[in-house]
């Protein structure tokens, strides 16, 4: 029944908080769908892994801005690639979590980074996540979702996504920086995380990966 969908110049923008499982369902309802699924929390985590192997001083406009001049994002076949080289796993750390979110609210990464995301979207079919996406990256997408969950909820996942990485960590640091990263996210000045006042909110907790899938699709064939 996917193959009903016309996919020939698609849009999907999800958005959420961290830990509500956005690109674990984004990349499965793009690759259902056949088309490019473009991880835009991937983009800022490397962004902050970068600035933060070079000792960049945040504030340091110039310094700032010669870094992210230099900096080269793309994806390829699944592939998070930071100036040629793959990324997947070391921007998937605590550190690069952090700094994705100090980073998110600079305007110079913003706005360097949203013009990259823009033109993915205007030149081919995307199912696109983020903080931002719905509202201000690709405010006319054909479809917006919210996804959220409870704190405590995110917190597990992320708990069991680290653990399996071989990471050494505790749950109730873990919960502690997903609450704090919510406050980033929801009280920064340049596009703070909110839902699209045309998206479909849909509340992840105790759903599994096909359950939310499924509920994308489904509203996607429906045109909703």
């Amino acid at each position: 029944m996917i193959n009903k969908i016309n996919t020939d110049k698609l849009t999907i923008a999800i958005d959420g908080p961290s830990g509500a499982g956005k690109s674990t369902i984004a990349k499965e309802v793009a690759r259902l769908l056949s088309v490019d699924y473009i991880d835009t929390g991937a983009m800022y985590r490397a962004i902050g892994y970068k600035l933060g192997q070079k000792n960049i001083d945040l504030e340091d406009q110039k310094a700032l801005n010669q870094v992210l001049d230099d900096t080269v994002i793309d994806f390829e076949k699944g592939n998070m690639i930071l100036d040629g080289l793959v990324v997947n796993d070391i921007i998937r750390t605590p550190e690069a979590s952090r700094m994705a979110s100090i980073c998110s609210a600079l305007p110079e990464v913003r706005k360097k980074l949203v013009v990259l995301q823009r033109k993915m979207g205007q030149t081919k079919s995307v199912v696109m996540d983020g903080r931002d996406i719905g509202t201000n990256v690709l405010p006319d997408a054909e479809f917006k979702f919210f996804m959220t969950a409870s704190a405590e909820e995110r917190a597990q996942r992320r708990f069991q996504e680290l653990i399996e990485k071989g990471e050494q960590v505790e749950f109730s640091q873990v919960l502690k920086d997903i609450i704090q990263r919510d406050h980033n996210d929801t009280t920064r000045e340049l596009n703070p995380l909110r839902k699209a006042k045309d998206a479909v909110e849909l509340d992840t907790t105790g759903m599994s990966i096909s359950e939310v899938t499924d509920k994308i699709i489904n509203l996607v064939r429906c045109g909703r």
